[in-house]
């Protein structure tokens, strides 16, 4: 008869002290060295770079619609319900306060939204598309879409599931690394 060796303990973490987030690699891979290192070769590179080359083109397929990327992005956010406040709109569109509120000004003068008080708080602003501005943003998935398939071309379905997971996961360490770096600020 075999005897089992027993399994050592390991100390678990109760689960309300644990945080949410996607799980990341104990050890940080040295992909990159700083003798053999290509900027352009850098995966951060290609994707700011790619990123660019297609806003460039959103904005050209925008243009006769006179929506620049400024003004696109929280559109499509109202739109979409992500946000209904001042507040809640720049933090989705990763914009201070103050840069919503000129932006906000250039929307409404062009008759795409309106500030609405809350009659059930004075100090809340909320915010609405107008008919107009909501037939603009009903445009822009179509635009965004169609400026991505092309920037896609040739890739396989499989291909393109396999490139939005390992993005998901770049996006996932980020994240994490993020939230780390604001545990030890505090």
């Amino acid at each position: 008869m075999a005897t089992r060796t027993p399994r050592p303990r390991v100390a678990r973490i109760p689960r309300t002290a644990r945080v949410p987030r996607a799980p990341v690699a104990a050890v940080v891979p040295a992909f990159y060295q700083p003798e053999n290192y290509q900027p352009n070769d850098s995966v951060g590179y290609m994707m700011r770079r790619i990123l660019n080359m297609v806003s460039v083109e959103v904005d050209r397929e925008l243009e006769p619609s006179g929506l620049t990327s400024a003004q696109w992005v929280p559109l499509l956010k109202l739109y979409m319900g992500a946000g209904s406040t001042v507040a809640e709109l720049a933090r989705v569109c990763q914009l201070d306060a103050g840069s919503m509120t000129r932006l906000l000004d250039r929307l409404e003068a062009k008759a795409l939204v309106r500030r609405v008080r809350s009659s059930e708080d004075r100090r809340v602003v909320n915010l609405e598309l107008t008919d107009e501005g909501r037939a603009a943003a009903r445009k822009i998935p179509a635009v965004l879409c169609g400026v991505q398939n092309a920037h896609m071309r040739g890739f396989t379905v499989e291909e393109w599931q396999l490139l939005r997971s390992l993005l998901r996961r770049i996006l996932d360490n980020a994240l994490a690394i993020q939230a780390e770096r604001e545990g030890q600020r505090q």
